[in-house]
């Protein structure tokens, strides 16, 4: 690997021996594994009747974070719903290894946030600049004064005052409701931290019951669900209060026009939950598909520490079953396995397999347990592929890869984006109308596709 390349993001590699990676690659897809979610839910389930407690629903908000913003306007609504106590904490952002791109997450919380909130019912202001940090500060302070009731009942206001930059709007609230020193803020915040802390977490805008975590609107109907098959849903008959939105192709299919960039990485289990469903998306909607793979994030010098890995895979597990996804038999292709498939791309994309090779790739090494890190694998992944091997052994390790996924790595940042799998949606000039994040966003990017068909009729 060329010198460059390696610097192009801090550590360009990552190669565990071959012991630690079947190790952990066990480990791995045990504490994922449905039935071993299943057991925790019922042991909690039982320890909590044997206590005698309540059912207890924790919220972490983050006063700078668009997703917290829209988690808290279901605060109240949950709470009324499901028989819940329901406990909220202040907390600060993500610290340390668990903040990677802090700057670019909180931009795209914000961007983000207001695309999707008119899809679950929700406002968020239409503003283009980040909160104020002496906003934050007050509205971190009048929040710290609240009771639970008052959380529940101001944090919406407050929220709405801070991204709207309405200095006057929080003075008024801190006058009627109170607000706190920042000393008694600070003490405040860092026991929310610590008490996220405990239960293994790092983030904001997220929900916690009985040992799993629920990050904000996009994950709550996997909490609502939970709720209700434990008999605490006051209005069954009713919708779902945060539904994810279903992918609908729609009726209208385009001619190619539009170009959806799709930017994977062969580590990423969101990656492996969604690339599949990508390109028939692609393939259903009548647009082009621009596949842009890039290093995963670790061999790019973007940190990732145990809680926050854990909490990845959990999730897509989770969001995999969802959507009747195979995932889980894991066999971690960090490093050397990743650098050979990627050798292989250019080869594959003269053949027209580019993305069947990754496809398969992701689905040996995520759903059917496959060593990726020797011959015998890689043999399975091309020929599963429809890839002769034999022409694959002469090339595998080349290094005419770097380039372009340098490329792809620098146009994702570009865009405000860094995390996989992101999406650009590029009009018939190449113009971006829109980019995300995250394979919970096809939804949206269908959405938005149908949209662009129906001006352009």
């Amino acid at each position: 690997m060329s010198d460059k390349f390696k610097e192009q993001g801090g550590a360009a590699s990552m190669d565990p021996n071959p012991v630690y990676r079947w190790l952990s690659s066990r480990l791995i897809s045990w504490l994922v594994g449905d039935s071993r979610l299943q057991r925790n839910r019922a042991k909690a389930e039982r320890a909590r009747q044997k206590k005698g407690s309540r059912h207890v629903v924790e919220y972490f908000h983050q006063v700078d974070d668009g997703y917290s913003h829209l988690a808290a306007q279901l605060l109240k609504p949950l709470s009324e719903r499901y028989d819940i106590d329901l406990i909220c904490h202040l907390v600060p952002g993500p610290q340390g290894n668990n903040a990677a791109e802090p700057e670019l997450l909180l931009a795209l919380s914000r961007y983000d946030a207001q695309l999707i909130a008119p899809h679950y019912g929700l406002e968020f202001p239409s503003d283009e600049v980040q909160p104020q940090a002496s906003l934050v500060a007050v509205a971190s302070r009048i929040l710290a004064a609240q009771t639970l009731d008052g959380f529940v009942r101001n944090v919406v206001s407050v929220g709405a005052a801070v991204w709207t930059s309405d200095r006057g709007s929080l003075d008024k609230l801190s006058g009627e409701v109170g607000i706190a020193s920042a000393a008694d803020t600070e003490l405040l915040m860092a026991s929310g931290n610590a008490r996220r802390e405990d239960l293994k977490h790092y983030s904001g805008g997220m929900f916690y019951y009985a040992g799993e975590w629920y990050w904000g609107v996009d994950r709550l109907y996997h909490l609502e669900k939970r709720l209700s098959a434990l008999g605490l849903d006051r209005l069954p008959e009713k919708s779902r209060l945060a539904d994810r939105p279903q992918i609908e192709s729609g009726p209208l299919k385009g001619d190619g026009k539009l170009t959806l960039e799709m930017y994977p990485s062969l580590r990423s289990p969101y990656t492996a939950v969604c690339f599949d469903r990508t390109v028939e998306l692609a393939k259903e909607m009548g647009v082009s598909l621009s596949v842009r793979p890039v290093l995963p994030m670790v061999m790019r010098g973007v940190p990732a520490t145990r809680e926050k890995g854990f909490y990845i895979f959990s999730d897509a597990a989770r969001e995999a079953r969802e959507a009747g996804v195979s995932f889980g038999n894991f066999y971690d292709p960090i490093g050397d396995p990743v650098r050979q498939c990627y050798s292989l791309y250019p080869w594959a994309c003269e053949q027209g397999k580019g993305v069947e090779l990754l496809s398969s790739f992701l689905s040996c090494a995520f759903a059917k347990g496959v060593n990726t890190n020797n011959n015998k694998g890689l043999k399975t992944i091309i020929e599963q592929a429809g890839l002769d091997w034999g022409v694959a052994a002469t090339i595998i390790g080349q290094s005419d890869w770097e380039g372009q996924l340098e490329e792809n790595r620098l146009a994702m940042y570009e865009a405000g984006l860094w995390g996989v799998p992101s999406y650009r949606l590029l009009d018939n000039n190449g113009k971006q109308i829109m980019a995300v994040w995250g394979q919970d966003r096809l939804w949206l990017i269908a959405n938005l596709i149908q949209q662009h068909l129906a001006d352009d009729r």
